[in-house]
């Protein structure tokens, strides 16, 4: 008696976590932006995906996707001097 309503029990809390697991949370589904501004398409740096593009939440700056031969990083998305593009955040008072 005591193994069937630890079964049933183990089950039903094993499918209850599997469902949180699917469901994939409060997060976004496309974090990228996805249009990105006049004044960023006309200073970028060619040979960037910028289908793939968000900004870094520490430092304000925008970040690509670059896909390697062997990992997938993002790297600064870089103006036509070299230079990454940043975005400035109001400072608080």
């Amino acid at each position: 008696m005591k193994t069937s309503v630890w079964l049933f029990g183990g089950t039903a809390l094993l499918l209850a976590s599997c469902g949180g697991i699917q469901s994939g949370g409060s997060e976004q589904s496309n974090p990228f932006i996805a249009e990105l501004p006049e004044g960023v398409l006309e200073i970028v740096a060619p040979f960037q995906d910028l289908k793939a593009v968000q900004i870094n939440p520490l430092d304000g700056c925008y970040e690509y996707r670059h896909i390697g031969k062997v990992e997938t990083t993002f790297l600064p998305l870089r103006a036509k001097n070299g230079r990454p593009i940043c975005t400035r955040f109001p400072e608080t008072t």
